[in-house]
């Protein structure tokens, strides 16, 4: 019996310890605004992502006002899409209204504090799509040469050694800054050379460099949430990225956060915060229905289109309302 306490209590105390995933329940609200419509147009179309539920994120009580009919789609990726089809409008200018209620959870990957590992990995063939380069972030030999002397820098061996050298590289090196022109955009080759912007630029270098290795990558795009609970307007986007790693997973990363915020770089390599809301996966959308310009760089803004050309008067406006004032746990 004295055999038996003592074991449990040594697997007590040498248990990896996980933390349990904090939530967050908000109303949120995205309103898109067309204006200066040309008169005698015969069609025009308008896309919305609408975010979709997933193991890290509910939607509830999704509400969308609209003065023309809408239908919704299933877009690549799980991305869901809104698309409204109107023609001969008269209507110089409208807007839509898309508003729903969200419990946001907390995305860290335990088995990186020591949990068992993976029963199976992910399929080899579906993972095949998130080692294709982008058209801002190509896989060539350059890009290769660089991923390469990051690891061989930092002796790193494992896919999730170099998938943390290459984190602590691109945090150690890039700097958050949007002054200028040519940040935003996710260019790969713009972020190594300029060596700031903003997240799409961070984690353009992540995703790129782990590719070039042979490491599934991809990118994800919603918007952040103060972490001070409340209400107010959210007046840009958030994207961040997730590495594949065999036993192991999906590890999230958070670059650009983790260089705005030193004190939580090692969080932000196997943890989103739930002060976000994802709207889309991907990059080089190509919308359903098919838009006819070219595949968007990324998919969080909507977009239109009059008689076949691509039309740039719309602004949005984005809310949220904490639902509460306190975080809970699962």
């Amino acid at each position: 019996m004295l055999t038996a306490k003592i074991s449990a209590a040594v697997l007590l105390f040498t248990a990896p310890f996980v933390p349990q995933p904090k939530t967050r329940e908000f109303h949120f609200e995205y309103t898109a605004t067309l204006k200066g419509i040309p008169a005698g147009v015969k069609h025009l179309d308008l896309w919305l992502p609408i975010p979709h539920s997933d193991e890290f994120q509910h939607i509830s009580n999704l509400q969308i006002a609209s003065p023309f009919p809408y239908t919704e789609a299933a877009g690549s990726n799980g991305n869901e899409i809104l698309h409204l089809s109107v023609d001969q409008t008269a209507a110089a200018g409208f807007s839509v209204r898309v508003s729903l209620d969200c419990l946001r959870k907390e995305h860290i990957q335990a088995r990186l504090a020591g949990g068992p590992p993976l029963a199976q990995d992910e399929d080899a063939a579906a993972l095949s799509q998130y080692l294709r380069p982008d058209r801002l972030v190509p896989i060539d030999g350059q890009i290769r040469t660089w991923a390469t002397e990051v690891v061989a820098k930092a002796d790193a061996h494992s896919d999730l050694e170099k998938a943390r050298a290459i984190y602590n590289h691109v945090v150690s090196t890039v700097r958050y800054d949007k002054t200028g022109k040519g940040w935003g955009h996710g260019d790969i080759y713009y972020a190594c050379e300029e060596r700031r912007g903003n997240c799409t630029d961070f984690h353009a270098i992540v995703i790129g460099y782990a590719r070039a290795l042979g490491i599934p990558a991809r990118f994800a795009i919603g918007f952040p949430l103060p972490a001070d609970r409340g209400e107010g307007k959210i007046t840009g986007y958030h994207c961040w990225a997730e590495v594949y790693v065999s036993h192991v997973g999906w590890v999230p990363i958070d670059a650009s956060e983790a260089a705005k915020n030193p004190a939580k770089r090692d969080y932000f390599f196997g943890a989103h915060d739930e002060n976000r809301i994802e709207f889309s996966k991907g990059r080089d959308i190509v919308l359903t229905p098919k838009q006819e310009g070219e595949p968007l760089n990324y998919f969080v803004y909507p977009y239109a289109e009059v008689d076949g050309q691509p039309f740039t008067q719309i602004t949005s406006e984005v809310t949220y309302r904490d639902s509460n004032e306190r975080t809970r746990t699962y």
